[in-house]
């Protein structure tokens, strides 16, 4: 007597429920990378989270195949590293420092998704008490040399500065429910083999 074999709907579920599982561990280990008062070091914290974004990825592909198990573990890694992109946002910046901006540098980049217009990129050389932060980068271009701004950042360097009140994880938060549920939809969809 053999395995029974697994039940369609038990499958499809499985498979259904990886991105939200994946996302909540991603979540869980951002956090801890992020905010933990004994986190990793930086190479290990970038390394584990490949491997979950990846291993996510394939775990999600080798039962989906085909173009949708292609396309739902894209839209799943890309909504993991959103998932990231929210933890970074709303993690604590327990600092603040005014600071004189040095600098204004401006880059143009190009951009795929907008009409293919290039966009231009702010980044501030800073002057602050101490020493750090010393640049902001994405900075809003309404800031001139010699303009005084104010800076929220994280002492143990594990976060990048944002200028203070700024940061909103909306943007992030948005995309990685999209993409997790456009990969959700995708594995419910799949058409499991005839038995």
């Amino acid at each position: 007597m053999g395995m029974p074999e697994e039940e369609p709907g038990r499958g499809r579920a499985a498979v259904a429920v990886l991105p939200v599982a994946a996302a909540a561990l991603v979540y869980v280990w951002a956090r801890w990378c992020f905010g933990g008062s004994a986190p990793p070091p930086s190479s290990l914290a970038l390394a584990g989270g490949a491997v979950l974004v990846l291993g996510a990825a394939v775990a999600y592909f080798v039962p989906v195949r085909g173009a949708g198990g292609l396309f739902g573990a894209l839209f799943l890694a890309l909504g993991l590293l959103s998932t990231v992109a929210v933890v970074e946002g709303t993690a604590a910046r327990g600092e603040t420092a005014t600071c004189t901006v040095r600098e204004v540098r401006t880059k143009a980049e190009p951009s795929f998704g907008e009409g293919g217009a290039d966009r231009t990129v702010y980044r501030l050389e800073l002057d602050c008490p101490g020493g750090y932060p010393d640049e902001l980068k994405d900075a809003p271009a309404s800031f001139s040399r010699g303009a005084r701004v104010r800076v929220a950042y994280d002492a143990r360097r594990r976060l990048s500065p944002v200028l203070a009140g700024d940061g909103s994880p909306w943007k992030p938060a948005l995309t990685a429910v999209l993409l997790l549920g456009l990969s959700t939809l995708l594995a419910a969809r799949r058409r499991l083999p005839r038995t």
